[in-house]
């Protein structure tokens, strides 16, 4: 299925599904992560000589991100110590805390702007094993500015506000960034001129084709379900083709799927008798039904939770990502997005390819819907990829809502296009930890 068309803007309520976006949205500065991994005063925990990694996603990592199997661990697990460290940063130093990221080399970089208890943060800083970086304005002053941003826009004539794809706050280069689609637009004075990106307005493509209906096939039935993998949704005579998020347990124990909220075609019919179904794929054909819809949201946030029938309960009940046909990556926990952390994805379209984290908590207009806390990463997916799992190391980290080169057939297109033109593809998710923090006692299946 497709990805609806992007537009980064402000709060709107959303509308029915269509699939991933097409269109580059707006983010942080990328962070182009190469070489080897610089020395770093954090305490770095020992890592494997060879990762217990598939050779798929080992493929992924070294042409994606230019970084050995080791050196993608090691960033992954600092970036969620900086993480960990900022969510205490943000309440102890609310006037001086200016964010935090990884930088090119892997890196922990914590920004202080000047203000009360200065020193004290520093110090803070440099005893966690991190560098500080000085920078003149706070988190809370950036996160003001995007919020005044909005209030602007929310007053400007329709031949402004619809030039305006977006807003986030650009950590990297402490300030807002904001993507437009021509230039000499009016603009508050407090945007800074350089990081207003000028976006030409993407193709726009149609909705996917249905998945063939067909009689459920022979021999297919209970077998390891893992995220990833293909999986079709039917409400009538609609039917999507998505991928497998991360399988889990409610607060009951049923066993769940998390994957996108725009991969259920009735969102209305959710849940009850006549919920969407999600059926295994055979091939290009419908085989049995594995369960239905219990939950989607689409709007604010992407995402659906699958309640899984019992006769595939065993399936389902495992704490792996693969990609079709190959070996699996076990997931050991939940993690956060942070700037600058390595990322990939896996989806049944393309499969495994990697990136690195380049804005969080950002606002990004999907056609009339709008994703108020996702985050992106420089990769690219396709029709097909929807819902499926996004992994920092071996971490649980995100789902795949929204995909800036939807239109093209292969991702070798985009990929070269961005590495002439530096505007790479762009990959929106849903966090993970977002979602279990809205639905108390689910649960991702981990090791």
């Amino acid at each position: 299925m497709l990805l609806p068309r992007l537009r980064l803007s402000m709060p709107a309520v959303g509308r029915r599904p269509r699939s991933l976006v097409r269109t580059a949205a707006i983010a942080a500065t990328t962070v182009l992560v190469a070489g080897p991994l610089a020395a770093s005063a954090h305490a770095e925990p020992a890592t494997p000589a060879t990762p217990d990694l598939p050779t798929e996603l080992v493929a992924a990592i070294t042409r994606d991100l230019k970084i050995s199997p080791q050196d993608y661990l090691q960033r992954a697990d600092i970036a969620q110590k900086v993480a960990t460290f900022a969510t205490t940063a943000q309440r102890q130093f609310p006037g001086v805390f200016g964010g935090a990221w990884l930088d090119e080399t892997g890196k922990a970089i914590v920004a202080l702007a000047p203000g009360d208890n200065l020193d004290q943060a520093r110090k803070a800083v440099q005893d966690a094993g991190f560098t500080a970086k000085d920078v003149a304005k706070s988190e809370t002053t950036l996160r003001g500015e995007k919020n005044a941003f909005q209030q602007w826009l929310k007053d400007q004539p329709e031949s402004v506000s619809k030039a305006i794809r977006g807003v986030a706050v650009d950590t990297l280069n402490n300030s807002i960034a904001v993507r437009v689609d021509k230039p000499d637009l009016p603009l508050p004075g407090f945007v800074d001129p350089a990081r207003v990106i000028v976006m030409t307005a993407p193709p726009v493509g149609g909705e996917g084709q249905d998945v063939p209906k067909a009689a459920e096939i022979a021999g297919a039935g209970p077998r390891t379900m893992a995220a990833g993998e293909a999986y079709a949704s039917v409400a009538g005579r609609m039917s999507l083709r998505c991928s497998l998020g991360f399988n889990g347990t409610d607060g009951n124990g049923n066993v769940v799927n998390i994957t996108a909220g725009h991969c259920n075609p009735n969102i209305s019919a959710t849940p009850g008798a006549n919920s969407p179904g999600v059926y295994q794929l055979v091939g290009d054909s419908l085989g049995p039904q594995v369960g239905a819809f219990q939950k989607s949201i689409l709007g604010n946030q992407d995402y659906s939770i699958v309640g899984i029938n019992d006769q595939f309960r065993d399936s389902f009940s495992n704490p792996v990502v693969n990609v079709p046909g190959a070996a699996p990556v076990n997931i050991t926990g939940v993690a956060v997005p942070v700037v600058g952390a390595p990322v990939c994805k896996s989806g049944a379209r393309t499969g495994f390819s990697c990136g690195v984290v380049n804005a969080v908590d950002q606002t990004v207009q999907v056609g009339d819907r709008l994703l108020t806390q996702s985050f992106s990463a420089n990769i690219c997916a396709l029709p097909g990829d929807s819902g499926g799992p996004l992994v920092t190391g071996t971490l649980a980290l995100g789902i795949s809502s929204a995909s800036s080169v939807a239109d093209y057939p292969v991702c070798e297109i985009p990929n070269l296009i961005g590495l002439i033109t530096g505007n790479t593809p762009q990959l929106f998710a849903q966090p993970v930890s977002t979602v279990l923090s809205d639905n108390p006692g689910l649960r991702v299946r981990t090791m």
